[in-house]
């Protein structure tokens, strides 16, 4: 790195790292002053026009050089990265929003932000279904080429991120902390493959633990770096429609599965599709209403068809619907024994066609 290089870098990280110094006040002083060198440089009465006086202080405090230089140690290291809003790798479509992160600490493959890109989010506590339809559309987009933006949690996230990591497209993951840690500790061998083969992604400086009030400000920049946003499986109170919410807000389109209108998990997607969000079925649905995407993703996105299963459990599925079931009502349905049942529905839990609820009940996947 040139030294004018470096030495830009660590005025970007002393006016990022600055305490009290907000984002939207730093983007006021770039815009006056223009690069963070040129803020540094400027009179004390000059920076009294737009920060707090405690703030002017600690912009000059001898106590950033720590955290500066332990953050310049982790970018030492390979595969890291800060984009700047000075940096031409910086997201475009980030530029688009009302307020864009001034850096973006990254670990991955940063070239993955230049590509189409599409949100997929939803329920930390995810049915069986639920995580199955999130991986297929995953790797769907994924195999065409289409970048997977998503936010690390539990359920929907964690199986988004699986299903584009295993097709070319790969994924991006915004954190709600720091990118120096992983939250929730659960998904730290996915987070290790995420920033080998796809990106992590996150405004917050290292070491910042997990906050609840930084999430939101996380779910901002997850329908920010996307063309798109699919909901899949969300109740009402859930964060993922906030996520919707400012992905509309941001003029993203809004995409939501259709449930079960009995499912708790489906309430929050009927409601985004009562409110004017597409409902959508399968990955070409998503392409055909995103032109931007390009013809090549939409000609890569058809499936091979699947092999068809044996009649005697094709017909033991019929009997099941998308319903959860017991044993009881299916041995009503179907005429059949509960031994012959229950062997049957074995078979097609460790096929993955079927999956075992709490309560003795279980659910058709596909």
């Amino acid at each position: 790195m040139a030294n004018a290089d470096a030495a830009e870098l660590e005025a970007w990280l002393r006016l990022t790292l600055t305490p009290g110094l907000g984002p939207a006040a730093l983007r006021a002083l770039l815009k006056e002053y223009g690069l963070p060198q040129a803020v540094l440089g400027a009179s004390r009465s000059a920076l009294a026009r737009y920060l707090r006086p405690e703030v002017v202080e600690a912009l000059h405090s001898a106590a950033l050089a720590g955290p500066v230089e332990r953050t310049l140690a982790w970018l030492r290291e390979p595969g890291r990265h800060l984009l700047t809003l000075a940096d031409r790798d910086y997201p475009r479509l980030l530029l688009e929003i009302s307020d864009p992160p001034p850096v973006l600490y990254c670990r991955g493959r940063t070239e993955l932000l230049a590509r189409p890109t599409l949100a997929i989010v939803g329920s930390r506590n995810a049915s069986a279904q639920g995580r199955r339809d999130a991986e297929r559309f995953a790797h769907a987009f994924s195999a065409a080429g289409v970048t997977v933006v998503s936010g690390l949690a539990q359920g929907i996230d964690a199986a988004a991120h699986r299903g584009a990591l295993a097709a070319e497209g790969s994924t991006v993951a915004v954190l709600g902390t720091g990118a120096d840690l992983v939250y929730p500790p659960a998904n730290a061998a996915l987070a290790e493959a995420i920033g080998g083969r796809g990106l992590l992604v996150s405004e917050f400086p290292l070491g910042t633990p997990a906050l609840a009030h930084n999430f939101p400000r996380r779910n901002r920049l997850i329908s920010g770096l996307a063309l798109g946003c699919v909901v899949v499986e969300a109740a009402i109170a859930s964060g993922s429609l906030i996520t919707a919410r400012l992905a509309a807000e941001q003029g993203r389109e809004v995409f939501a599965l259709p449930g079960s209108i009995h499912s708790p998990l489906a309430k929050g997607c009927h409601a985004l599709i009562k409110s004017g969000a597409k409902l959508v079925e399968c990955a070409e649905d998503v392409f055909a209403e995103l032109p931007r995407l390009g013809a090549g993703a939409r000609a890569r996105s058809v499936p091979r068809a699947a092999p068809a299963p044996p009649a005697q459990e094709d017909a033991l599925l019929a009997h099941m619907g998308f319903e959860p079931v017991d044993v009881d009502s299916l041995c009503a349905r179907s005429g059949l024994g509960a031994e012959r049942i229950a062997a049957a529905l074995l078979r097609l839990e460790l096929d993955g066609r079927v999956a075992a609820l709490p309560g003795g009940l279980y659910q058709r996947l596909s």
